[in-house]
């Protein structure tokens, strides 16, 4: 083959007799599926790796939806990925992660159709106990965008001011922010609660100890408890977006668990921790830390 041509194609790929298991990444709510940059690419020697864009807010297909008179709502969003899989992937079963909102679609999907799904990764999934702060609609209704992106990281670096100016980029076009504004009015306060003992696969759910999303993340925690086969761990010092935050942790995290690999948790990093943690602090500060 030319050279030229040859380095266009993937050829230990296509050569092999068996391609790589499906791992679908599927954004929450505040986020686009560019915030799964720093994971791709190291999940990728490994996977075959699919973005559907469920979440597109300015896109012609939420909007019809809107203009119809429908709510985008965590049902519609399941719909929407089982006809991307059943349509563009159709190599099931598939390996799942989730982040926020995003997990639960996921789970969601998981116990529709538990024969399609191998694995699950939840990233500080939403809707398992408890109510959600809501840093995104307060900064949307007071155009306070740094508020609402500081309210994603526990470091303040994460948070920078090029980011905050293409957020607030965003919000000022109208089609986006009505998007927006629809599917918070559709998924805010959902549960799943009622889905997580009939959740049969293995599942790996990663939580921020200094998430300031996730209103109540110890009793989150204990009511993931109730799915069969579930490992839990709480990064110290992050909060509601590990995967970008704890990036190389999270990575290797989800890829020895997907591959049957992850063995023992250090200590630093097992839910008993944060709940010693959470009983040593003071009330005043537990609160700040969840407002």
């Amino acid at each position: 083959m030319n050279p030229t041509v040859r380095k266009f194609f993937d050829l230990p790929r296509l050569n092999a007799s068996k391609r790589p298991a499906p791992l679908i990444l599927v954004n929450g709510l505040a986020e686009q599926s560019e915030s799964w940059f720093a994971n791709r690419t190291h999940w990728s020697r490994h996977f075959d790796v699919k973005v559907p864009e469920l979440l597109v807010y300015d896109g012609d297909s939420l909007h019809r939806r809107i203009d119809e008179g429908g709510e985008i709502t965590v049902d519609y969003l399941t719909d929407r990925l089982a006809n991307f899989l059943d349509e563009y992937v159709q190599r099931p079963p598939y390996n799942l992660v989730g982040s926020s909102l995003g997990g639960q679609i996921i789970l969601t999907y998981a116990t529709r159709y538990p024969e399609k799904v191998d694995r699950l990764v939840l990233l500080c999934p939403s809707g398992l106990h408890g109510d959600e702060n809501l840093p995104m609609m307060e900064g949307v209704r007071r155009s306070q965008y740094d508020t609402l992106v500081q309210s994603v990281f526990h470091r303040s670096h994460f948070a920078s001011e090029d980011l905050v100016t293409v957020i607030e980029r965003k919000f000022q076009d109208r089609k986006w922010k009505k998007g927006v504004l629809r599917t918070l009015r559709g998924t805010v306060g959902h549960s799943v609660a009622p889905l997580l003992s009939r959740v049969a696969q293995p599942a790996l759910l990663i939580w921020g100890e200094n998430d300031q999303v996730i209103s109540d993340v110890s009793g989150s925690i204990r009511a993931a408890d109730q799915m069969r086969n579930v490992r839990q761990v709480v990064i110290p010092r992050c909060g509601h977006a590990p995967q970008i935050e704890k990036s190389r942790l999270v990575n290797q995290l989800v890829l020895r668990f997907l591959r049957d690999k992850l063995g023992t948790l250090p200590p630093t990093l097992i839910p008993a921790r944060f709940w010693q943690y959470q009983v040593k602090r003071p009330t005043s500060t537990i609160s700040h830390q969840n407002r």
